[in-house]
C-alpha cells in the first residue's frame, strides 16, 4: 500500500515495509534533531505504526504496542537533545558569519528572547507541528535556552506526541472503517499536521504586507 501514490521517501509504509522497527525509531529521531529530515514522516509513520500493532494493515509486522510505546518516545527525545547539541555547537558559527543574508548573530538573540519568555510552550507544542520540530530543536540549542527547562519540555512532548499519536493509530485501527479506508485516514493525519504550518505561512504573509503598507 502506498498513499494514493506518494513518493517512497515520504510514505510511511514505505519505511515500515523496508526497514521495520529500526527504520522507524531511525525516521523518528531524525526529524526531530536532524535538520535534514525535516522532510521526514513523522506523525503518518507513529499513526501507521500504532496500525498495524493493532493488525491494521496486513502484511505487515512491527512490536507489541508496548514496544512501540517505550521506544518510539525515546527516539524522539533523543533527537530532540542532540538537535539540541547541534543548535549549541554549530549554530554560532553559522549565525556569526557576516556576509550571509540567511543566517544573522540577530536572529539568534531574537531567538533568545523568544525562547526565554515561551520557550516550554514552544518546545512542548512543536512537536505536533511538522518542519517546525525539526527547526525548533535547533534553534533552542543557537539561542542558549535553559537546557533543564528545554530537557524537561522535550520529554513530555515526547511522550505525548509519539505515544499519543501511536495511540491514536493503535485505537482507530481496530475501527473496520478505518481498516477499510487506511490510505484515505493516513492522507488525513499528514494533511491535519500541515494545517499550522499553513496557517503559520498565512500569518507571515499577513504580517508582511501590513509592514510593506
Amino acid at each position: 500500500m502506498s498513499i494514493l501514490a506518494a513518493p517512497a521517501i515520504l510514505d510511511a509504509t514505505f519505511y515500515l515495509n523496508t526497514f521495520g522497527l529500526i527504520g522507524v525509531l531511525l525516521v523518528i529521531f531524525a526529524e526531530c534533531g536532524l535538520l535534514v529530515g525535516f522532510f521526514l514522516p513523522g506523525d503518518s509513520l507513529l499513526f501507521s505504526a500504532g496500525l498495524v500493532a493493532a493488525g491494521g494493515i496486513a502484511g505487515i509486522s512491527l512490536a507489541p504496542l508496548w514496544v512501540l510505546l517505550l521506544l518510539l518516545p525515546i527516539a524522539a527525545i533523543a533527537g530532540n537533545l542532540v538537535g539540541y547539541w547541534i543548535g549549541l555547537r554549530a549554530g554560532p558559527a553559522v549565525f556569526n558569519r557576516p556576509d550571509s543574508r540567511l543566517f544573522r548573530a540577530e536572529y539568534v538573540d531574537r531567538a533568545h528572547t523568544f525562547f526565554e519568555r515561551n520557550g516550554s510552550r514552544t518546545i512542548l507544542l512543536a512537536r505536533f507541528v511538522p518542519i517546525v520540530r525539526t527547526f525548533a530543536t535547533v534553534m533552542a540549542g543557537a539561542s542558549r535556552m535553559n537546557f533543564r527547562r528545554y530537557a524537561l519540555y522535550s520529554v513530555i512532548g515526547g511522550i505525548v506526541w509519539a505515544a499519543g499519536v501511536t495511540l491514536l493509530g493503535y485505537w482507530l485501527g481496530q475501527v473496520r472503517l478505518v481498516r477499510d479506508h487506511l490510505e484515505i485516514f493516513i492522507l488525513a493525519v499528514v494533511v491535519v499536521s500541515l494545517i499550522p504550518v499553513g496557517l503559520e505561512f498565512l500569518r507571515t504573509r499577513r504580517q508582511s504586507r501590513t509592514d510593506l503598507a
